[in-house]
């Protein structure tokens, strides 16, 4: 119940508060009721910019903390330990008419259900801003002296809790149209400098794939003006670490020029698959380089064991500039030698610096080299520097191994190996995926989230998808089985059987006063966005019809809640179009046939966000009912055949005529709405 036996970090490094904190569980609410007084749940993580903020200004203030310990029961969580707590607290701090986001200090009744929340204040009073210690105080005398106002708070988020997570989101019987749909998140972009129009910028890698997949789908040069606008701040800008590679969390401005010093695991995993589907479409040079530069950050700064760590974590915003940022002195210290004013003149370093006084490396507004010679230069410059920033004391990194983030890693792994012809990151893929079901599997296909914590429904998601994408990378079978067995764990554990969807937690996990059900993504993908992606493609691999039934009943059940609040939902438009756009690819041919492979590579060659390639040797069986059931080699060459909707072309002998066909994916259309 203390912190002394935590293993997270952002539990530890909170041991020595003064503040008397506990960690969630039975306990403490028990203690809470017998002492009748509220408990004051503090959520964050130990990448938090403003966590350890409020750690350093409050919670390790001895005032501050004797009146958090003389009138609640406080208590710390860590939401990548507890993303149930997280999901729902942030649902309740959205009903509160409160934005959320981290720290998230919530004030509950004994039952769990919040009746005040607040996030980062500062510690003592400004013009416009209570002090936290006001926040607290004032808070106290609320339950001691209107406890039933707070009574009647706590009842009312409680009610709007369950109507936001558990009401019939299929009343509204309006048809998801994806071209509609991506034409209006569209409209929310940025013309002039990218991304979703805010003075903060994320990344939102999954918007990016509903835009991408929207002008692959209809030509429309609107979309890819929009993607690649965004891809120049971000791939050119400081968003993008220049010197070892990844990207950071979001960007404090329009422009992409100043980062949040946070890197995060799941945003580096989906922008190498937006990068590597880029380069699919027009072998964008620039898009290679930053999946191979964010391959080699995974590799030489994230990996624990086999797995990948959470996040590169951020401190003060001023320390960790330290950390990324160079004076021209150091500049030319470290690149004497090498004509270090060609770098300094590509990545905008000036004697005052471009930011907080020094210089953040970026490419943004600056000129391109166009020669390989010149590239070749700035990445030998990159590499010195590099070695030079590795003598600093480096930013913490949260060396805790996810499962739902590591399964976008791997996916996104096997994938760019696949197209970019790396084996090595394929393998690197499978090893990462043995790594995460050997620590984090447990008894009967279960997973954890996190060592010590039960995994949630995103986590058998991601990796039933990763298992998928590596079974379609390698062509090995034993992939197969986890995914259909994690599949069969969403479907009698977290599945609603009242109202369809996927709840965030188990029914035979620690049940908390409101049992989510969510569509929209938290930042990574939600599972039932996600499942639709995984319920198709077991499908199509297996022929079994109870599959495609729930895709089609999961797609009917979410369609009017993605269409009212789009930019949450780009998880689900991506598996709603996967499951009425899907095709796939049967190669006939022996695997180690060089033709078969010419073959495969026709189709790894070009963008298909919607296909899955299955290669066969002749005399292998299909599923039931397949479409090219009854076909093979042709003339006795390796043999292609496009399937969807049942229907399936001619056979291909050639990869130029294969990747010519799938240049101009031979996709729907049609928006009708699927029905089971």
């Amino acid at each position: 119940m203390s912190l002394n036996n935590a293993t997270s970090p952002y539990l530890l490094s909170h041991k020595d508060n003064p503040v008397r904190w506990r960690t969630w569980g039975p306990e403490a609410l028990a203690e809470a009721k017998a002492q009748d007084k509220p408990i004051l749940l503090s959520l964050g993580y130990a990448g938090c910019h403003w966590c350890s903020v409020m750690d350093r200004e409050s919670f390790s203030d001895a005032q501050t903390a004797a009146l958090i310990n003389d009138n609640y029961i406080p208590v710390l969580a860590d939401r990548e330990e507890r993303p149930d707590l997280d999901m729902l607290y942030q649902g309740a701090a959205g009903v509160m008419n409160h934005p959320g986001g981290w720290p998230l200090n919530i004030f509950l009744k004994s039952d769990g259900a919040p009746f005040w929340v607040t996030g980062y204040l500062p510690p003592e009073d400004k013009q416009d801003t209570p002090s936290f210690r006001r926040v607290v105080t004032e808070t106290a005398e609320l339950w001691k002296n209107e406890r039933a106002r707070a009574e009647d708070t706590g009842g009312k988020v409680r009610e709007a809790l369950e109507l936001l997570y558990n009401r019939d989101m299929t009343a509204s019987q309006e048809a998801m149209n994806l071209d509609l749909a991506a034409l209006r998140i569209a409209q929310r972009y940025d013309v002039f400098f990218g991304g979703l129009l805010s003075g903060v910028k994320f990344l939102n890698p999954l918007l990016l794939d509903v835009l991408w997949r929207a002008f692959l789908r209809t030509g429309t040069p609107q979309f890819s003006q929009i993607i690649f606008t965004s891809l120049d701040g971000m791939l050119f800008g400081g968003i993008y670490d220049h010197v070892g590679g990844g990207f950071f969390r979001h960007s404090l401005d329009e422009r992409w020029l100043e980062p949040a010093f946070e890197k995060m695991l799941y945003d580096n995993a989906q922008m190498i698959d937006v990068c590597t589907q880029i380069w699919q479409f027009n072998r964008n040079e620039l898009c290679r380089q930053r999946v191979t530069e964010t391959i080699g950050f995974l590799l030489r700064e994230m990996k624990v064991e086999n797995g990948f760590a959470a996040a590169i974590s951020s401190g003060a915003q001023a320390d960790d500039a330290k950390y990324y940022t160079w004076s021209e002195a150091e500049i030319d210290a470290a690149l004497v030698g090498t004509f270090s004013a060609r770098f300094k003149q590509v990545y905008g370093i000036t004697r005052d610096g471009n930011m907080m006084g020094r210089n953040l490396p970026r490419r943004l507004g600056n000129p391109v080299p166009a020669s390989e010679a010149d590239e070749a230069l700035l990445a030998k410059q990159r590499d010195v520097l590099l070695l030079a920033r590795g003598k600093r004391t480096a930013p913490t990194r949260d060396d805790r191994v996810l499962a739902n983030w590591n399964g976008l890693a791997i996916a996104a792994l096997a994938r760019a190996g696949k197209v970019f012809d790396k084996p090595e990151w394929t393998e690197l893929a499978v090893t990462t995926f043995d790594q995460v079901v050997k620590s984090l599997g447990g008894e009967g296909d279960r997973l954890s989230h996190v060592r010590g914590a039960p995994g949630v429904a995103d986590d058998y998601a991601d990796m039933a998808r990763a298992a998928l994408q590596l079974w379609e990378a390698t062509g090995d079978e034993r992939f197969l089985v986890p995914a259909k067995a994690w599949t069969k764990i969403l479907d009698d554990h977290f599945w609603n059987s009242q109202i369809n969807g996927y709840c965030f937690y188990a029914d035979d996990a620690e049940q908390l006063f409101v049992r989510p059900r969510m569509l929209f993504d938290n930042p990574a993908p939600s599972v039932n966005g996600t499942m639709l992606v995984v319920l198709t493609r077991l499908a199509m691999l297996t022929g079994e019809r109870d599959y495609m039934t729930r895709a089609s009943t999961l797609a009917n059940t979410f369609g009017s809640e993605a269409n009212r609040m789009l930019n949450g939902a780009g998880g689900y438009l991506v598996g709603f179009e996967y499951l009425i756009n899907s095709l796939v690819i049967v190669v006939f041919g022996h695997k180690g046939n060089a033709r078969t492979q010419e073959l495969m590579r026709g189709y790894w060659s070009k963008p298909m966000p919607n296909g899955m390639i299955m290669q066969l040797e002749p005399g292998d069986p299909l599923p039931p009912g397949h479409p090219v059931s009854g076909r093979g080699m042709e003339g006795g060459q390796p043999t292609a055949y496009i399937c969807q909707q049942g229907n399936c072309s001619n056979g291909f002998t050639s990869a130029a005529a294969l990747a010519e066909a799938l240049t101009l994916p031979p996709q729907m259309r049609g928006q009708q709405q699927v029905r089971a």
